[in-house]
């Protein structure tokens, strides 16, 4: 009787163990098939218009009287402004800044024997519109004020350049993030069929940053929006 219990023991322990490894065989499978993921990127692109310019016009004054440069700015800037009017530019998209005045006399380090004139005013006229083609027309018939002997400053690719925006993201984003998604997914399909595995759920997701940039150097007025987002897949046999 002892020897049939000590049997019976040895056999439930046996089973026990038997299927103790079953369970751990089925964690490490389950852990390796976890770690079977994919990781993809998703691209959309778009072209857009800009839907916002922002267009300074500046230009220079100098003088040794510094009333007398006030008065030159003055008569200039209401130029400037009947040009706009006529152009149908509207009050509220012109914004007229205070005039810069340099004194050269007390600018520590300009050499006082070889200055010619005392005083240099800059003034900035600004003009922001959601009108954009037509404030592209007007800007190349700003060569009109010069012919008035108002200096126009000709070189704003670095200082005040035209600036042309888009704002309009918020509504074409959520479109674009899902482009992304579905190119991430085809991309992650071709690599499960390519590696003869199936394609899983989603582990993680990035959406990533949608950019803004001209299309090229020469059309800033058409805008290229890019979404990438990352995709973490698992992969199933």
């Amino acid at each position: 009787m002892k020897q049939e219990g000590i049997v019976a023991a040895g056999l439930f322990i046996g089973i026990g163990l038997f299927l103790g490894g079953m369970q751990i065989k089925s964690g490490i499978t389950r852990m390796q098939d976890a770690q079977r993921v994919v990781s993809v990127k998703g691209l959309a692109e778009r072209e857009v218009p800009a839907d916002k310019v922002t267009w300074p016009i500046v230009y220079k004054e100098v003088g040794n009287d510094l009333l007398a440069l006030y008065g030159e700015i003055e008569r200039n800037n209401q130029k400037v402004l009947a040009f706009l009017r006529e152009n149908g530019i509207e009050e509220g998209e012109i914004t007229v800044s205070q005039p810069d005045i340099i004194d050269y006399q007390t600018e520590r380090y300009v050499q006082q024997d070889g200055i010619r004139y005392r005083y240099n005013g800059t003034s900035v006229i600004t003009v922001s519109s959601n009108r954009v083609d037509k404030v592209r027309g007007i800007i190349p018939t700003v060569s009109k004020l010069i012919k008035e002997g108002i200096n126009i400053s000709a070189n704003r690719t670095y200082e005040n350049p035209v600036v042309y925006s888009f704002t309009g993201l918020n509504e074409v984003k959520p479109a674009m993030i899902e482009e992304a998604t579905k190119n991430a997914r085809i991309s992650a399909e071709k690599f499960a069929t390519d590696s003869q595995s199936r394609l899983g759920k989603i582990k993680t997701a990035n959406q990533g940053q949608i950019s803004i940039s001209n299309r090229d150097e020469n059309s800033p007025h058409i805008k290229t929006l890019r979404v990438v987002t990352t995709i973490n897949y698992y992969l199933k046999d």
